[in-house]
């Protein structure tokens, strides 16, 4: 059987806070209630009880009665459940229109200059970020993929091309496209036969000796490099990578050591 703890941390997972999960499970149990009943009930301090309240309504769990005093009517979970998926997705739709129209908006213009002129006062060495999660290094890597002009070097692991290929095929397809040269490095291994067989038709692809392997790093245009810091084995909300925008790191350390890989083969 569920306990009431299971259900109120469960519930937190879809976004609601103690008082608003307290409250409306007391709802739920009552059918129709005050505030003042809500919150003995729940042992919310009343003073919070209506503002909570007035949220759960704006979120679609709760309906009010316009009475005196206000009471408040629980909504069937499985209902609420849809309501409140409806208006995250029309809230959602909202707020990409918003950004669409700044992207085509002469602000995003101004904002792109203002980060230009910026970046022509920093320092390479301070251009550089570790990022935190497998997500946050792919988030990245599309970002320089779309930006890449000469090359995209790459030494990863077979699960690594596995991802490389389901995250990324269609942008380093597009790099190729404009003349961006890809190489690709990789222990051999039927794990990734299929993208090895799709990556190869648009970027160069040798196999390396399983000795030789030294991780996961990426290089674009020789100023950028991204770089792996734990073994993909972990778990990938604990992977850490590097990011950096230095020529020095870039060119004159990763490019000859991924060049040695490389004509060694």
């Amino acid at each position: 059987m569920v306990t009431q703890q299971q259900v109120l941390d469960t519930l937190k997972q879809i976004g609601l806070n103690l008082y608003e999960r307290k409250l409306w499970l007391a709802l739920l149990t009552r059918g129709v209630s005050t505030a003042g009943e809500l919150s003995t009930l729940a042992k919310v301090p009343h003073s919070r009880t209506y503002d909570i309240l007035q949220t759960l309504t704006d979120k679609g769990f709760v309906l009010t009665q316009n009475t005196k005093p206000l009471k408040y009517v629980a909504i069937k979970p499985s209902e609420a459940f849809e309501r409140v998926k409806k208006r995250l997705r029309e809230n959602l739709d909202i707020t990409i229109q918003r950004i669409e129209d700044l992207e085509k908006s002469p602000v995003a213009q101004e904002l792109e200059r203002m980060f230009k002129n910026g970046v022509q006062l920093v320092q390479p060495a301070e251009l550089t970020a570790s990022l935190k999660g497998r997500k946050a290094m792919h988030n990245q890597l599309e970002t320089l993929f779309k930006e890449a002009k000469k090359s995209i070097s790459i030494m990863t692991t077979p699960s690594g091309l596995n991802e490389l290929y389901h995250n990324h095929g269609n942008l380093l397809k597009k790099a190729a496209k404009r003349g961006v040269k890809i190489r690709i490095a990789v222990p051999a291994s039927k794990e990734h036969a299929k993208a090895k067989e799709d990556l190869s038709k648009i970027a160069a692809i040798k196999h390396i000796n399983k000795r030789t392997n030294v991780g996961r790093f990426f290089i674009i245009d020789g100023n950028h490099a991204v770089m792996a810091l734990t073994h993909d084995k972990v778990d990938p909300s604990q992977d850490v990578s590097l990011w950096t925008r230095s020529e020095h790191l870039a060119s004159n350390l990763l490019v000859p050591m991924f060049e040695n890989i490389w004509s060694g083969i």
